[in-house]
């Protein structure tokens, strides 16, 4: 099958929106995305892609943002072969975690062994937010907890969650096909405790948690923090990520006010993991 490669180039750049358009890409059939410094590769199957449709999601946006929009057909290939050469590498996570494609062959054998299908680019814990937050599981004992991982894309932290001992998970994400890849990559790694749901934080009603991850950006991290602080139990954890070393002062601000105390936090490449008690 060919595919249809369209490289973005968002000025000026915004993470946040990086996140906005993949996922609303996704939902009009792109089912691959790559990050750029300046924006990002998607990719769909030639038979599928409508400039129409990709101009009217950029145009949502032309009034505050310039897009610069590059095109290209990809003939078939073995697609695994190019993300293994290419994108996706094995990753450790502190010399404890290795988190690895099913293609891949050879990869240090450490005490945890995830194993994410590359085939959809969200979550493969190579971002800086991704390995930060599963830093903080590993350094963390989900023994027994009840876990909320908001904004799960691969599924990548309840898998883990999950490894290290968490009782039940629950991930959600607002969109398909991380709900698909979710579902996928917990039938890979035998995980059965990971319940994976479509939506938003619209979603949480009566259960709680002991630990929630949210692994987002700024925007809806602050707009959604009551709704993480309601379903937290007392004494529990949560651990946010998705922003920038700049934005802590505000998220903070936001989570204090709710009686949230600073457990400290974790940066790397200027990208931040911070926790908060309850």
């Amino acid at each position: 099958m060919d595919y249809k490669k369209v490289s973005i180039e968002i000025t000026p750049f915004q993470e946040w929106l990086r996140e906005v358009l993949t996922a609303q890409l996704a939902e009009i059939g792109f089912d691959s995305f790559v990050d750029s410094p300046a924006g990002f590769e998607a990719y769909i199957p030639e038979s599928n892609y409508h400039k129409g449709q990709l101009n009217e999601v950029l145009n949502e946006f032309s009034e505050d943002f310039c897009f610069d929009v590059k095109s290209e057909t990809i003939e078939d290939q073995n697609w695994n072969e190019e993300w293994e050469k290419n994108y996706f590498k094995p990753l450790v996570v502190a010399d404890q975690c290795v988190v690895r494609a099913p293609f891949h062959t050879e990869y240090p054998k450490l005490k945890y062994e995830i194993v994410i299908e590359p085939n959809m680019a969200f979550g493969t814990g190579n971002h800086e937010t991704t390995s930060l937050v599963l830093e903080s599981i590993l350094q963390n004992d989900m023994s027994g907890k009840s876990v909320l991982d908001m904004g799960c894309g691969t599924g990548i932290l309840g898998i883990l969650a999950s490894m290290k001992g968490a009782e039940k998970i629950t991930a959600i994400d607002i969109d398909k096909w991380s709900y698909e890849g979710s579902l996928e990559n917990a039938r890979i790694n035998n995980i059965h405790n990971l319940d994976v749901k479509l939506g938003d934080a619209k979603l949480l009603s009566t259960d709680t948690y002991d630990v929630i991850f949210a692994n987002i950006q700024r925007n809806v991290l602050l707009n959604d923090l009551p709704a993480y602080n309601s379903v937290l139990n007392a004494g529990g954890t949560l651990i946010m990520s998705g922003f920038y070393k700049e934005d802590m002062s505000a998220i903070k601000t936001k989570a204090e006010s709710l009686g949230l105390k600073d457990a400290g936090f974790k940066v790397k490449n200027n990208w931040v993991a911070y926790s908060f008690t309850k």
